[in-house]
Order: structure tokens, then C-alpha cells, then sequence
């Protein structure tokens, strides 16, 4: 019997709304390099069949911020969700990728991912039969309020215990990830484990599993996350 293959999908499709700027997240400068160069970077730690980048159809910067890697494939197939992207995607790769190969999928603007934790998920991972995630408990006191808003009111205080903080990357075997982005929920899904888990209900699969990560793990949501993304980067040297 072969060996499992991995190949790894980057959604690199949205707008960064939160974000702001002239551009898409992905391609801010992060201590002078572009953050989606970064995260790419770091995944080259990860012995791939094929990266693929999945960008958004009307992308105009990839080309010109990034350009050619070695093993990095771009493939404008991206959706209106990142549920979306990562199915284009799959499908992308259908032709190469075998029903027990596995997908790694890893958040463009995650560039601080260390190699340990990478190469954690794949050994902890690898005779598994569905896949799972990293992940980090969470540490903090979590309240619950009666808004989203700032001057929100506390409602009550939830209880941590066996809660964690999901991350990326997420690596599942190719025929639970396609059978699972092929529902028609899940396209409503914000990470390709709860869409497994939604899969799992079903009798189809067991649940994902939890693979410890790192706090240091950050994903570029705001402006300001740069700065602190910067100084983890220079920390990890």
C-alpha cells in the first residue's frame, strides 16, 4: 500500500474586510516581506505533493507581491466563503489527490506558524483515519454577553473546561474533507473541522481530533495584529 501524500490548500480568496486597506490582508507588508510569502514559508516545512494558493478570480496582486515558488501552485478558484474556496479547491486538485491523501489546510494570514507545531500535526496525525487540528485550550476566564457590541453587559460566565481555541493548519484525509464541503450546510461553516464535525453526526466519520498548537499561532485579523505578528516573528528568529 502507497504512502498517504499530503497536499496543502492556502484560501487566499478574501477581502480582509476587517482588516482595511488598499489591499487584501495577504499581501500587507509584515517586516518587509509580504504576509502570504511569509505563511508560505513556513509550510515549506511541510513535504508536499503540490501547495496550491487559492486566490480570488479577479486577483491583481499575487502575481507581482509574491511570484513564482518552487511546488507553489496559484489557482483562481476562489468562492464567496472560505467554505467555498476550499471545495473549488479540492476540486482543483481531484485529479491528483487519492481518497486517503491527505489535505492540509492552513489560513494565508497564520505566518507564524513554527515548524514544530507543522511537523506535531502531522506525526500525531498520521494513522489516523479522518485527521484533526491544532488547537490550544483556552486559558482565559470567557464571559457571555448580551451584545457584540463595546458597553455590551455580562450575561454570565461560561465554563472553560475542555474548551480550545481552533487553528490552522487542519488536515484531514481527502475523501472525509470532499464529503464533507459537499453538503449543502457547509458552505455556512467557518473551518473545515466544523464541517467534518457536521459530517460526523452523520455516522460517516469519527469526530476530528485535537492536536495541541501554540499560543504564538496568530492570525492577522486587524492592522494592528502586524505588529504583534512582526515581534513573534522576530522572537522565533
Amino acid at each position: 500500500m502507497l504512502a498517504a501524500r499530503t497536499f496543502v490548500i492556502v484560501p487566499a480568496a478574501g477581502g480582509g474586510s476587517r482588516f482595511g486597506g488598499a489591499r487584501p490582508k495577504q499581501y500587507a507588508d509584515l517586516a518587509g516581506v509580504p504576509l502570504l510569502a511569509r505563511t508560505l514559508d513556513r509550510l515549506a516545512a511541510v513535504c508536499a505533493e503540490a501547495t496550491l494558493v487559492a486566490l480570488a478570480p479577479d486577483d491583481a496582486d499575487y502575481a507581482r507581491v509574491v511570484g513564482t515558488r518552487l511546488g507553489v501552485e496559484a489557482a483562481a478558484c476562489g468562492g464567496a466563503t472560505r467554505a467555498a474556496t476550499v471545495r473549488n479547491a479540492l476540486a482543483h486538485l481531484a485529479s491528483r489527490a487519492g481518497r486517503d491523501d491527505w489535505v492540509l489546510v492552513h489560513d494565508a494570514a497564520r505566518p507564524c506558524v513554527s515548524r514544530e507545531a507543522l511537523l506535531r500535526l502531522m506525526r500525531d496525525l498520521e494513522g489516523d483515519a479522518v485527521g484533526g487540528l491544532l488547537a490550544v485550550p483556552v486559558s482565559d476566564t470567557l464571559k457571555r454577553a448580551d451584545g457584540a457590541d463595546a458597553g455590551a453587559r455580562v450575561l454570565r460566565t461560561e465554563e472553560r473546561a475542555s474548551l480550545w481555541l481552533a487553528q490552522t493548519p487542519q488536515m484531514f484525509r481527502h475523501h472525509v474533507l470532499a464529503a464533507a464541503l459537499s453538503r449543502d450546510d457547509a458552505m455556512a461553516w467557518t473551518d473545515e473541522a466544523q464541517a467534518v464535525e457536521a459530517l460526523s453526526t452523520t455516522g460517516a466519520c469519527a469526530m476530528p481530533r485535537l492536536v495541541r498548537g501554540d499560543p504564538a499561532n496568530l492570525k492577522v485579523t486587524y492592522a494592528a495584529d502586524l505588529a504583534l505578528a512582526a515581534a513573534i516573528v522576530a522572537a522565533q528568529g
